[in-house]
């Protein structure tokens, strides 16, 4: 199968899983084809797919991985020892686990073509990401407080795992409380992490984007928290502070030099 192929197979399965899709007419533009797959993708339920699809699906995100091109850990250069600054797109990161800014439901983003960070996790990886996280929710049967981390597989993302962790949602004044929240989300994540053997992670800004908390604040808690557990945890695991605004590669570089 071509690219296209593939687009145009995931869309008639995807398209035929539903009544209410019996009328939508598919694009001829490429690019309108796949903006249509990703609103497909981003607000299907959590349910198992034919094996059919999954092969189709999973074909099309690596050529989609290789058409961008993916960014490795020894590509990088570190600004400190252990401690990495990174601007670009986190879904084409090959590293151990990448973090995904999660929500309480922790089931991805189900907004068409969102622009937040747990859209393009959920897209990248495919759907079984979104179903994987659903047997989770399933067994702890509340929904995620904020603070906490989980691990998942990464499918078709170039990471091994994801962390997901859900971070505070910023009303008003920054206080006490959400940086402390905000603060155990590194933790969590790091801790999971090196419980899984895992030995490099990549943190986007947790909680700057849609549960707007201040980038500069955001930026201070995390580099303290990381340093602090690195110093206590020598050698464990590396860290790479991914950011995809400028104004938090500004932040982020200040900081850590």
């Amino acid at each position: 199968m071509t690219q296209e192929e593939r687009l145009d197979f995931l869309l008639c399965y995807l398209l035929a899983e539903r009544k209410e899709y019996a009328n939508v007419r598919v694009p001829d533009a490429v690019s309108e084809k796949r903006r249509l797959l990703r609103s497909l993708m981003n607000v299907r339920p959590p349910s198992p797919a034919g094996e059919d699809f999954l092969n189709v699906q999973d074909a099309y995100l690596r050529e989609q991985l290789a058409e961008k091109g993916g960014t490795k850990l020894d590509g990088l250069a570190p600004v400190q020892p252990g401690l990495y600054l990174w601007q670009g797109d986190i879904t084409t990161l090959a590293v151990d686990a990448i973090v995904n800014a999660a929500n309480s439901r922790l089931l991805g983003c189900f907004v068409p073509c969102h622009s937040c960070i747990d859209n393009a996790v959920h897209t990248c990886a495919g759907v079984q990401l979104r179903l994987e996280c659903a047997r989770i929710m399933a067994g702890q049967k509340k929904e995620e407080p904020a603070g906490r981390a989980k691990i998942t597989k990464a499918y078709n993302l170039p990471c091994h795992y994801v962390l997901h962790t859900v971070g505070p949602v910023i009303c008003g004044a920054v206080t006490k409380t959400h940086r402390e929240k905000l603060a155990s989300c590194y933790r969590s994540c790091l801790e999971l992490a090196a419980q899984s053997g895992l030995h490099s992670v990549a943190f986007c800004c947790i909680s700057t984007g849609e549960f707007p908390f201040p980038n500069e604040p955001a930026a201070q808690v995390a580099i303290r928290t990381v340093r602090e557990w690195q110093r206590k945890n020598p050698g464990k695991i590396e860290v790479i502070f991914n950011v995809f605004k400028n104004i938090d590669y500004e932040i982020y570089n200040c900081l850590l030099r």
